[in-house]
């Protein structure tokens, strides 16, 4: 397995893995790597969104050093 250059990547990698896996066309032997590279795929994936719940963190900062909570705004003009 080569490893992913971006999450999209990872997430259709396992979505493929796991129609893969459900369909139970796979030997034992197969079926265990599939799952040793999912596992890989989903710490990938893991340390992905951390990294960019970071970076929102960092760019939600009030000026005064504070963390700002809450729910993102919606764009003006945004479509319902």
């Amino acid at each position: 397995m080569k490893n992913p250059a971006t999450f999209e990547e990872a997430v259709s990698r396992l979505e493929a893995i796991v129609a893969k896996m459900e369909s139970g066309g796979e030997d034992l032997d197969k079926t265990v790597a599939s799952f040793e590279e999912g596992r890989k795929l989903v710490a990938f994936c893991n340390e992905k969104l951390a990294a960019i719940e970071r970076k929102v963190e960092i760019l939600s900062r009030a000026p005064d050093g504070s963390l700002k909570t809450g729910p993102f705004a919606e764009e003006p003009g945004a479509a319902e």
